[in-house]
């Protein structure tokens, strides 16, 4: 008999919509807990309230203490985790997950668009593919997984892309890795290369900053080695800065701040194309780190993380720049 460890932690999926004034909040307890779950007999799922919040009050606190409790039931013997999750920043839980856990067991990460008591809810659905998900023997070694509305995706590229439809989670430029039908759980394709970095704390200050048309430096300028531990930037298209915040982005890295870049764009990487004052060539040679594939909130998380194992320059560098 497998043994599924439920962790529910709030959210949308976990919450109830006022009859009256339509707005949804935590109010009261978690209907999660009073809904029938239909399991296969072969199951024992043990269920916990883990935290009880909206998924804005998410921290990087809360993905650490998850990845406790896991790591816990591994020694417990459990045979997978399905958490119940706000959707806001799911994608950035899952992908903490993804890269302090690794692929031991498979950790599958599920939420709703509408709250329980709503006509059309997908909360309770999602909840049991999630479960079911978990308990497949194929979901082994796929890492941190997304599940909703039917669709398995990776932890590692899933995000939100709309604000309420219920298909909001997409990977964009690959696709969900798997699906999951009426009968049968369908995996189509894996990541390739993983990297599990295993960390015992959270500490750092990481703004994300966006790039635009005309960007000098008055934004970067406020922020220094003494108010910061790293920065994400957004960047243009393929990689590129104007020109103008050149010497912002030499100053921070002359103080030793690490500058991770990605694209502001919604598929493709960024890379060193452009060979221009503020082009990518011209930033990857100044030191600025190009994180392959990630959107900028996942790059975070990604750059949280490797502060947090210590890592030495050269080390940093190659944990950020390379596929995880």
């Amino acid at each position: 008999m497998k043994k599924i460890l439920v962790l529910h932690t709030g959210g949308t999926i976990a919450m109830s919509e006022d009859t009256e004034t339509k707005a949804v909040s935590t109010e009261g307890r978690n209907p999660l807990l009073d809904l029938p779950t239909i399991v296969d007999h072969n199951l024992e799922l043990v269920v916990e309230d883990f935290f009880y919040v909206p998924s804005p009050h998410i921290t990087p606190e809360h993905m650490l203490s998850l990845k406790e409790r896991i790591l816990l039931g591994i020694t417990e013997g459990i045979s997978g985790v399905v958490i119940t999750h706000g959707t806001d920043t799911l994608e950035e839980t899952a992908y903490f997950l993804d890269i302090t856990i690794g692929d031991t067991l498979p950790i599958v990460i599920t939420g709703a668009m509408r709250s329980s008591n709503e006509v059309g809810s997908d909360g309770l659905y999602n909840y049991m593919t999630a479960v079911r998900v978990a308990a497949s023997d194929e979901a082994a070694n796929k890492g941190t997984l997304v599940v909703m509305n039917d669709e398995i995706h990776t932890a590692r590229y899933v995000t939100k892309t709309h604000t309420t439809n219920v298909a909001t989670f997409r990977t964009p430029t690959f696709g969900p890795i798997g699906l999951v039908n009426k009968h049968k759980v369908s995996f189509y394709q894996q990541l390739i290369t993983t990297h599990t970095m295993d960390i015992s704390s959270v500490k750092g200050r990481i703004p994300i900053v966006k790039a635009y048309a005309g960007m000098g430096t008055s934004l970067l300028d406020l922020l220094s080695a003494s108010q910061i531990d790293g920065l994400v930037i957004e960047a243009l298209g393929a990689g590129n800065l104007p020109p103008q915040t050149i010497p912002a982005i030499d100053s921070l890295l002359a103080e030793g701040v690490p500058i991770v870049l990605v694209s502001r764009c919604f598929n493709g990487i960024a890379e060193g194309v452009y060979d221009y004052e503020g082009g990518g060539i011209q930033l990857e040679e100044k030191g600025v780190l190009f994180c392959n594939g990630l959107n900028s909130q996942k790059a975070r998380i990604k750059l949280l993380v490797a502060l947090n194992a210590h890592l030495d320059s050269t080390e940093l560098a190659h944990f950020m720049i390379e596929q995880v």
